[in-house]
Order: structure tokens, then C-alpha cells, then sequence
């Protein structure tokens, strides 16, 4: 296995934002299981670039995201593969818990009275981490909620799936792009637990192994293909 280039223990309820170098990857584990971790995607060169939630399902013909889909920019790139998943289905389109909500599911622990045991909304954790780059609540985007299952039934309606959850379970994002990632630990908005659920996700920065022709990811629908050339063309005096 891998040694990692840096590794961490992310507790539940907690945020964290850093930046991911082109041809790196971020392996995540959900270590107790049951543990959500929202993310978002910027370009640290131009911020107004961002995952777009929408382009990266229908362009590849999904509701759910695992291995083989590609992360899309807005502007048609692709910030990063999902090369390994044990988990098999992650959300994209039910965004984040908010403070009112929050409140209203688990009451308030705020850090004046429960200091490191405090709640915190994922839309709070998000907040915070983008205001360290100058960016604020209008840009924000429909985020990833990594490690939580979310079907829908035969009227359409969503409904999480709690026993989807795995001890263990790992998904390795491999970054096309450099990429400004933002990240928190807190419940996603649909988990029907009635505790503050605070799940540790373990982070772990690798080295990727180069992109070859018969990369998966890259062929995994014809969309990816033109977006991998967007990131060609975007790196081209790089080449």
C-alpha cells in the first residue's frame, strides 16, 4: 500500500479546507461508519469555477455518484475521478443541514456551554471555511455528501438509507486539476438519527498514478472524454 504524502483524523461535526495538487489523490474512510462528509471544489486560480452537481449527473447519465464518475466544473472540466469506492453510492443533490434545522432535530449545543462538544451545521462549517479565501454564502454550490446513500421510492420520493452504512468503507478521489477543497463532518440533512451523529473520517493525500488511454474513469461515459480534453487544453503549456 501507498504511504501516504500526509494523513489526518477529521472528527464528526468538524470542517477543514486545503488545497489538492494535480495528480494527487485524497482517499477517505469512514472509520466507525454511518459518517457523511460534505465537499465542495473551487479552482484556487479563478474561484468562480466550481463543481457543478447537475453537469456531473446528467453528463454521465446518474443519480448517484462511485467509481468511474468524474467531478465537473462549471466550466466542463474535471476536478476529480472516483478511481476506488467500497461504498458504491454517494449523494450529490440533497446539499447540507442548515442551522434551523439542525436546531430543530437536535437542539442547540453552542460552544460557549458545550466547547468541543458543540453542534455545527454543515452550511455553517461551509461558510467558515470559504470565508479563509475571500468567499462567502453566494458561492456556495450543491455539494458532494460523500458516504451517505439517498434512493429514491415509487412516488419519487428521497429517503436516506442508513444501513447503507459501512465500518471501513473508503472512497479515493484522484484530482485532475488543482483543486481548493472544502469539507465538513456534519450529519447530512436527511439522516434520520436522533442524536447529533459526530462519525471521524480518516484523510489520507497519495500520489496518483498517471492517466493512461485505458484509464477508467476516462472512459467511463463519452462526457468524460471531452472533459479530460478540457483539462488538456486548460494545462496545455504545461505539457
Amino acid at each position: 500500500m501507498q504511504t501516504p504524502l500526509y494523513q489526518y483524523t477529521l472528527p464528526g461535526g468538524a470542517h477543514w479546507s486545503f488545497r489538492m495538487r494535480r495528480g494527487t489523490a485524497l482517499r477517505l474512510t469512514d472509520v466507525e461508519g454511518g459518517a457523511n462528509v460534505g465537499m465542495l471544489f473551487y479552482n484556487p486560480e479563478e474561484k468562480l469555477e466550481r463543481y457543478n452537481a447537475p453537469d456531473s449527473l446528467k453528463g454521465q447519465h446518474t443519480f448517484k455518484l462511485t467509481r468511474g464518475n468524474c467531478l465537473y466544473s462549471d466550466m466542463g472540466r474535471v476536478f476529480a475521478s472516483i478511481v476506488e469506492d467500497s461504498f458504491g453510492w454517494h449523494d450529490t443533490v440533497c446539499g447540507n443541514l442548515h442551522p434551523e434545522q439542525m436546531k430543530e432535530k437536535y437542539g442547540e449545543h453552542r460552544y460557549q456551554d458545550h466547547h468541543n462538544d458543540w453542534y455545527l451545521s454543515g452550511h455553517t462549517s461551509f461558510l467558515t471555511e470559504l470565508a479563509k479565501y475571500g468567499l462567502t454564502e453566494r458561492d456556495l454550490a450543491a455539494n458532494l455528501n460523500l458516504f451517505s446513500k439517498v434512493a429514491t421510492d415509487d412516488d419519487g420520493k428521497m429517503f436516506f438509507d442508513p444501513s447503507a452504512a459501512k465500518p471501513g468503507a473508503q472512497v479515493t478521489l484522484r484530482f485532475e486539476m488543482e483543486t481548493l477543497v472544502v469539507m465538513h463532518t456534519c450529519p447530512h440533512p436527511l439522516n434520520p438519527a436522533t442524536e447529533y451523529p459526530k462519525k471521524p473520517v480518516h484523510v489520507e493525500m497519495l500520489k496518483a498514478d498517471p492517466v493512461t488511454a485505458d484509464d477508467y474513469c476516462l472512459n467511463f461515459r463519452p462526457e468524460n472524454g471531452r472533459a479530460f480534453e478540457n483539462n488538456r487544453l486548460y494545462y496545455l503549456d504545461e505539457a
